[in-house]
């Protein structure tokens, strides 16, 4: 038995009404992003895909209440952009520096999920992680069980990139090799 992780992101619709915009949905070969990937992600906006990236940063300096402050805002956020028409939230923890600290992905998975689920909007949206903390299959399976569509685990891909350009990787090991492996986006056909 062969297992598919191929998914359809986009807006969700009944999958019993035959119509033409229910066509509307990006396929993917499986939920991982190469950076490449989530670069054309961002810029999509055909028919009702339409893209927006919102920071999963807190204040460290504010601590447990900054952190509870920035996730609401979050979610804030995500409500507004999805009555704005976006149909693609990209949750990223890029970003950090000195003063600003990731939320935790799942924290920030699960805090816009909710919400979206209360306003009765979780249907009409794509939740796309884009993170330096996801490197164990666990962290994938948790993100994707949580309600993520996809992940760009975008510090594992440039470590894996780092390691090649310093010669720790194998010679017969391209830093490009997991990337070349992911398929990129495609329009789903009818």
């Amino acid at each position: 038995m062969v297992m598919s992780l191929i998914s359809y992101i986009g807006t969700e619709r009944n999958i019993l009404d035959e119509a033409p915009e229910n066509c509307h949905t990006l396929k993917l070969p499986h939920p991982i992003l190469t950076n490449r990937d989530l670069e054309k992600l961002r810029r999509v906006s055909s028919g009702d895909l339409l893209a927006t990236t919102l920071p999963a940063l807190f204040r460290a300096a504010d601590g447990e209440k900054g952190l509870k402050h920035s996730l609401e805002d979050l979610s804030a956020r995500a409500a507004h952009a999805v009555e704005s028409g976006y149909t693609l939230l990209i949750l990223s923890d890029r970003g950090v520096d000195a003063t600003y600290v990731p939320i935790p992905s799942l924290l920030a998975m699960a805090a816009v999920h909710h919400r979206l689920l209360a306003d009765k909007t979780r249907t009409q949206v794509a939740l796309i992680i884009e993170s330096g903390e996801p490197r164990e299959v666990m962290h994938f399976a948790l993100l994707i069980g949580y309600g993520a569509s996809a992940i760009n685990p975008y510090l594992a891909i440039e470590t894996l990139h780092d390691l090649k350009r310093r010669g720790l990787l194998p010679h017969n090991v391209t830093a490009n090799h997991a990337e070349k492996t992911l398929s990129r986006p495609s329009t789903r056909a009818c």
